[in-house]
């Protein structure tokens, strides 16, 4: 815990994030060593499915040391041990998480392009604020587009920054420029030629 009484920050870098179809554990094994955490995300998947994917990934997680988030669900985050959970737009509010899951939980806030929000976020005790999207992403092709200058303001909020939407290594750093203390990636990675490549790069932004 901090001297404020949130939990420790994550530290800057790749904030990675599954896609659907889940991959290939092995290959998740190779890039968990250059992030910083990993986001288990699915919305298509049935309940049993997403329990027995979110252990599997849980337990790679512990093994490298590597957070894992859950996107939008507090009670299966709960259920496989996670560290924490992001929450969306119409998931269950940080305050109400955080009663859930206890002080040192990592609560993850997607903010997008609305810094009252992001002040909201923080009065309720998340531990990061996300902004997007800052490119087209293949992931939500219609979401609100965020701008650098949101990364650059929020720094008064003394909490970690993490900027998503259409992030690959080449286009990046100017959001690191501008405050990012995570990328958070899915098709960047993942999708990549060489994801290990990809993922190396990426945190490679923060040396």
């Amino acid at each position: 815990m901090t001297a404020s009484g949130r939990p420790t920050p994550l530290r800057r870098g790749l904030y990675l994030v599954t896609p659907e179809p889940l991959p290939d554990p092995a290959l998740i094994a190779r890039l968990l060593p250059f992030a910083t955490c990993l986001q288990y995300r699915s919305k298509q998947a049935d309940a049993a499915t997403r329990r027995h994917e979110a252990e599997a990934l849980q337990a790679l997680c512990a093994r490298a040391r590597v957070p894992l988030i859950v996107n939008d669900d507090v009670a299966l985050a709960a259920a496989v041990g996670a560290a924490g959970v992001h929450l969306g737009e119409h998931d269950d509010m940080v305050g109400a998480a955080r009663a859930a899951l206890g002080p040192h939980a990592i609560l993850g806030s997607s903010c997008y392009d609305d810094p009252a929000r992001a002040d909201a976020a923080a009065r309720a005790g998340a531990s990061y604020v996300a902004f997007g999207a800052f490119f087209p992403s293949p992931t939500k092709p219609q979401a609100r587009r965020a701008t650098p200058e949101l990364l650059r303001d929020a720094a008064r909020l003394g909490l970690p920054r993490v900027a998503i939407g259409g992030i690959t290594p080449d286009n990046a750093p100017p959001l690191v420029a501008a405050g990012a203390d995570l990328v958070a990636v899915i098709s960047g990675v993942f999708a990549a030629p060489d994801p290990v490549a990809a993922a190396r790069a990426c945190a490679a932004l923060f040396d």
